[in-house]
């Protein structure tokens, strides 16, 4: 069933994946971020003679918005600001620079499937250009701002906090084209092509935007698709568990109101045996009993042939108590076989009764032969319950019945029983 069952649902699932494709990436992750970050930064030319910075320097912030189209590339927009100063051995100096970027980003965590091993660290890298300008704040003033173009290129490692932050550091070198002068504002810059280069070392935190569990940063169309298939697979495992059918009446377990039918006998929509008089005992078995052990002798010989055949019934092993593996407690199906002792003994005030409880041979044979004993005192304790005096009913353990092959389920249900040995 489940080799059929599985490759049917497993098409139909592919059909819906073809037709949600277009979808994915709005319904299954967030597109935007927000980056906020700061560190520090190194200007490596053009300076004029005599003026240098810290190697690093700190003075360097930025602030980022991220669109990614689908996992793997997507867009950033991001502002810049470098506060530029001289160091202890430097003529002293301070610059501002100010910078607006539009990049692309790629997810090289996704490419390289990152998810195979973890979930937790991310790669990205970027790269793209924009407008900057200089503003000259001291040992010169000038009051035209130095503008320019530049070019930047960085790379970005990640460790996940949670689905809606993530902490990152980012390294990125920025070449300035147009720069006209050094970056402490004394000199003018000789500079051809890209006239200025500075590198930023930055850690900040990426803010994740959207409604849905996770980004795009650590999405994973792979492990979606694992997930759907597992799930599939659980649905198939329920179909097949609820189509079970322990009994062999027709009914599956999950619908069977009686999940221990006896078999062979009619059951109704609901797995419970049909029994029209609401006696406890299948109709099939009553009459079967009926036909062979009281009409059969009624027809004969009369009351004392019924009573004969009762009595043979009883003694030779026709009517037993079952009990489930384990328990001391009757099937339901066998309180019948109760009520043909009860009403014999009523019938018949001389008769005394031995009842001789048995196990099957699974598990320790000293608890199976307490339990044997169990089970014939519960059935006596029926029997006293429902008016047969106690002075008239003895019970034992017969311990563990081993005429059944141990193996078979079926044959072991049939030993769990009370017999009964009238007196």
């Amino acid at each position: 069933m489940k080799k059929l069952i599985l490759p049917v649902l497993l098409l139909a699932s592919a059909g819906l994946f073809a037709q949600d494709t277009d979808n994915v990436s709005t319904n299954e992750f967030n597109k935007w971020s927000i980056e906020v970050s700061g560190g520090v930064h190194k200007p490596a030319r053009p300076m004029a003679s005599g003026y240098f910075t810290n190697t690093p320097d700190f003075g360097q912030v930025g602030l980022g918005a991220r669109y990614m189209v689908n996992e793997k590339f997507g867009l950033r927009l991001g502002l810049g600001y470098n506060n530029i100063e001289e160091d202890e051995n430097s003529l002293p100096f301070e610059s501002s620079y100010f910078r607006t970027s539009l990049e692309g980003v790629v997810n090289v965590g996704n490419i390289l499937n990152f998810n195979s091993w973890t979930n937790t660290f991310g790669l990205l890298v970027h790269g793209g250009g924009g407008y900057s300008f200089m503003k000259y704040d001291s040992p010169v003033e000038i009051d035209d701002k130095d503008q320019m173009l530049h070019m930047v290129a960085g790379i970005t490692p990640m460790i996940k906090l949670g689905n809606r932050v993530a902490l990152f550091g980012d390294v990125s070198a920025i070449g300035n084209i147009r720069q006209s002068r050094t970056f402490d504002g004394t000199a003018v810059s000789h500079t051809k092509g890209v006239d200025g280069f500075l590198v930023n070392a930055s850690v900040g935190l990426n803010i994740y935007l959207g409604k849905a569990d996770t980004h795009a940063d650590w999405y994973s169309e792979e492990n979606r698709l694992t997930e759907e298939f597992m799930k599939i697979e659980d649905r198939v495992n329920k179909i097949e568990n609820d189509l079970i059918d322990t009994d062999q009446d027709g009914v599956p377990d999950y619908l069977d109101r009686e999940p221990n039918t006896m078999t062979g006998v009619a059951v109704d929509s609901k797995g419970r045996a049909v029994d029209v008089n609401n006696n406890g005992i299948p109709d099939e078995i009553e009459h079967s009993l009926d036909q062979r052990y009281l009409q059969k002798g009624e027809n004969a010989q009369g009351t004392n042939a019924k009573d004969n055949s009762i009595a043979d019934l009883l003694n030779k092993g026709y009517v037993n108590v079952y009990f489930k593996f384990n328990s001391d407690k009757p099937e339901t199906y066998s309180l019948q076989a109760i009520n043909y002792l009860k009403q014999y003994m009523k019938e018949n005030s001389s008769v005394n009764a031995e009842l001789i409880g048995y196990a099957d041979e699974l598990g320790n044979p000293e608890y199976n032969a307490k339990l044997s004993e169990k089970r014939a005192k519960k059935v006596y304790d029926i029997l006293v319950a429902s008016g047969i005096e106690a002075s008239r009913l003895s019970y034992i353990g017969g311990g563990e019945d081993t005429s059944v092959e141990k193996s078979s389920a079926p044959a072991r249900q049939l030993v769990r029983r009370v017999t009964f040995k009238l007196k």
